[in-house]
């Protein structure tokens, strides 16, 4: 079997791609940029603008689509809606039996233009003529990590104490992104989170002790509705299973003994 990755040279992409093999699933990688790799078949594909797709796609059995632009505005829309809509025509020419596609559980709650863009996105992939998966997932632990190191640049943690989060190994999320192509197409939306939900306030007071820093928090309020939707669980499930890595794992295996601040 045989599976088309875009987005391959990303994070995700990056824990994906040996996760796929080991599972035996012949891997072509494709990236905006050339690249080689003796472990797999890397192809130029760029989805603002459709070069490379038809013949990404030949051959294939499923396609997992990883690809996105995120805040870069037009090139979004470009990218992550126009470009998935280019990607799933060309998977319906090839016969394409099952295309998977990785999506950020909160994409229907909380409004800011991002998630709008991955919303659109998932009515393409569903709206399609390939069968279809998606699966949403919580936030990595290093998104969270750079939002901290982000928020804390000018001294005090600056950030609104009560927004819930949920963070997701990547490693994990790879794996339920393999059962899930393994499995065949679910024609819906699954969510995948973490093993526990944390307000921002405990995030900042691990991240903190971590990293052995006094650095205060100092809580500003997400004004309007993105802030009701942060701090109401927007960014959370419910769903099961879940993955077991923790905040604090990662924590520990990012700073454990460093005494970094």
């Amino acid at each position: 079997m045989r599976v088309l990755v875009t987005g391959a040279g990303g994070r995700l992409g990056r824990v994906v791609l040996p996760r796929l093999r080991d599972e035996g699933w012949s891997v072509r990688a494709a990236s905006r940029r050339p690249r080689t790799d003796p472990s797999a078949e890397w192809v130029v594909v760029d989805l603002a603008t459709g070069e490379g797709l038809p013949e990404a796609v030949a051959g294939v059995d499923a396609v997992l689509h990883l690809a996105s632009s995120p805040n870069r505005g037009r090139q979004t829309h470009r990218v992550d809606v126009l470009g998935t809509r280019r990607l799933v025509v060309a998977a319906g020419r090839a016969g394409v039996r099952h295309l998977g596609y990785v999506s950020i559980v909160g994409v229907d709650r909380v409004p800011i233009p991002y998630y709008r863009h991955k919303l659109a996105a998932e009515q393409v992939v569903a709206a399609g003529p390939v069968p279809w998966t998606v699966l949403r997932a919580t936030q990595f632990p290093e998104f969270l990590d750079g939002m901290l190191r982000g928020a804390s640049r000018f001294g005090p943690v600056i950030g609104d104490p009560a927004v819930l989060a949920q963070p997701v190994d990547p490693g994990e999320v790879a794996g339920r992104l393999v059962q899930r192509l393994t499995a065949g197409p679910l024609h819906g939306i699954e969510e995948y989170g973490g093993p526990e939900v944390i307000r921002f306030d405990e995030a900042v007071r691990a991240w903190n002790a971590a990293r052995r820093s006094r650095r205060p928090l100092l809580p500003v309020r997400i004004p309007g509705k993105v802030g009701r939707a942060l701090r109401s669980g927007g960014l959370v499930t419910e769903a099961t299973p879940t993955g077991v890595r923790t905040w604090a794992d990662h924590l520990a295996d990012t700073y454990g003994g460093t005494g970094a601040r």
